[in-house]
């Protein structure tokens, strides 16, 4: 992934990126452990660092959008 002294976070974050989409994956075969699934999800999510310089173009507000069903 590059210079690990440029980015010292890019190899965790692809990481945790990359068991994310796996367990979405997991999430959805037939017999999948949902108490596993919603146990783990969130903590992989949460342990997220920020992402790497140059993944979201600039001056993108991941807050700004549309107001999502339910929300005010």
């Amino acid at each position: 992934m590059g210079d690990p002294a440029m980015c010292p976070d890019c190899e965790d974050f692809a990481r945790t990126v990359l068991l994310l989409g796996q367990l979405a994956l997991y999430a959805d075969v037939s017999g999948a452990d949902r108490d596993f699934v919603d146990a783990v999800g969130p903590s992989l999510a949460a342990s997220l660092p920020e992402p790497p310089a140059g993944t979201f173009p600039p001056g993108y507000d991941p807050a700004d959008g549309p107001d999502y069903p339910g929300s005010s």
